[in-house]
């Protein structure tokens, strides 16, 4: 079931599948997200929960035995539950049950809540460790946004604008998915990443040591703009489909296997560590102007 909550300036929808926000629409009917045209990308912002990205084989170990689970983990396929729902304020909770168990042995319960202010939206969510032993997680947003404000747009109208100057390249996916010791630079107009058809040849762009704690998109034709703020997100992914009319801007607590992990879970690099009964809390917005 989709659920929206609106004010004056923008309406939010979210889906009950995955908790995922699929969308984000102007005063004026401009609808900002990507719509999930199955054709291209069939997803709008999925939350990407136990894992970021893919491991190697879709595999890990843990204390000796191995499981699948498959990029990004389940949490953007399985059925949130409501817990709350007021005129700018819709809340959700996946529990951990025996489908998670088999592909993750760990009791957690992970919780969503939208908030709307007076320019846009504001996305809480939270880890709670419910077992008995450590529980490794990571977490991420995955937001695909529009490249067709207008009629007649093409992607090269769009950029994106970071907050400060960057100096930072971006590390490289190898053919598997794992991250590559490969690098590129991208910045090379000063704040601004143009956008291309070609862009994203050779897949995501992945950024871990960013100054910027918040990007915009921006159309080259007026001064409309969307600015995703992640305050405390260490990594950053760019992507879109090669062509596609959309661009992703992902937070990432986390991110895909290194070429060449032996697969243990608990050394993995980027996964939070959660104590038993501990919670965990991370917080992105996106702003419409």
């Amino acid at each position: 079931m989709i659920r929206t909550i609106s004010n004056s300036r923008i309406a939010v929808s979210v889906k009950g599948r995955g908790a995922e926000l699929c969308g984000l629409r102007g005063s004026d009917g401009t609808e900002y997200l990507w719509q999930a045209d199955p054709a291209v990308w069939g997803r709008h912002a999925p939350l990407l929960f136990p894992i970021v990205g893919k491991l190697t084989e879709d595999r890990y170990l843990f204390e000796g035995k191995a499981y699948t689970l498959k990029q990004h983990g389940f949490a953007r396929d399985l059925d949130f539950e409501l817990v709350a729902r007021e005129e700018t304020l819709l809340a959700y909770r996946l529990k951990a049950s025996p489908e998670t168990f088999s592909q993750y042995p760990f009791d957690f319960v992970l919780t969503r809540q939208y908030r709307l202010g007076v320019d846009g939206l504001e996305v809480t969510t939270e880890v709670t460790n419910a077992g008995a032993a450590v529980m490794p997680f990571s977490i991420g947003e995955h937001p695909g946004f529009s490249l067709a404000w207008r009629a007649g747009d093409r992607i090269e109208d769009y950029y994106l604008e970071f907050e400060k100057p960057e100096s930072a390249e971006a590390v490289l996916l190898d053919g598997r998915g794992c991250l590559s010791t490969r690098t590129v630079p991208v910045v090379t107009e000063g704040v601004k990443l143009v956008l291309s058809r070609d862009r994203f040849n050779q897949d995501a762009l992945i950024f871990t040591k960013l100054s910027s704690r918040s990007i915009a998109l921006c159309s080259r034709h007026d001064r409309r703009r969307v600015t995703v703020e992640f305050p405390d997100y260490p990594c950053l992914g760019i992507w879109a489909k090669p062509g596609a009319p959309f661009v992703c801007i992902e937070p990432w607590y986390g991110h895909a296997d290194p070429a060449g992990h032996n697969g243990e879970l608990m050394s993995k690099p980027g996964m939070i560590k959660l104590d038993p009964g501990a919670g965990f809390s991370c917080v992105w917005r996106v702003n419409v102007h």
